[in-house]
């Protein structure tokens, strides 16, 4: 039984490593965007990865007028980028796992941290309520 446990989040979730990062939806703006504070994640070797999540989060802000990416694209064009891609976590692993964080009543940050720690990936965040809760090995600081 135990066995079948071990394969099952096998399955769900990839080892650790150090060059897989998820960019949260600040980080993913910066990287589209050139901005300095994105300049840590273009390190050679460094696998990126964004969220669904985040896509939903830029096409909200986008729609309310809070935001407007570089050169007019769209999120499409955004999930499209080659320096990243586009991870499709298993929704009710990470929902379940998104219960569990208490401490942030932000949808949006909930679904971010869920996804990185569900994949065991690092979260690429310069936000400070993130930076606070999170433990040195879950993210990247910008």
């Amino acid at each position: 039984m135990d066995l079948e446990l071990v394969v099952q989040r096998t399955d769900l979730q990839r080892p650790v490593t150090s060059t897989v990062i998820l960019l949260d939806t600040n980080a993913l703006i910066w990287m589209q965007h050139n901005h300095a504070r994105a300049a840590p994640l273009a390190r050679p070797g460094a696998r990126l990865y964004v969220s669904p999540a985040s896509l939903l989060e830029i096409q909200f802000l986008i729609e309310s007028g809070r935001l407007r990416l570089k050169r007019n694209a769209s999120v499409s064009d955004l999930a499209a980028d080659g320096r990243w891609l586009q991870d499709d976590p298993p929704a009710a692993a990470w929902f379940a796992e998104a219960l569990g964080i208490g401490w942030t009543h932000d949808p949006f940050d909930r679904l971010l941290v869920a996804h990185a720690r569900l994949r065991r990936w690092r979260l690429a965040t310069g936000d400070s309520p993130l930076l606070e809760h999170l433990e040195p090995d879950e993210y990247v600081e910008l």
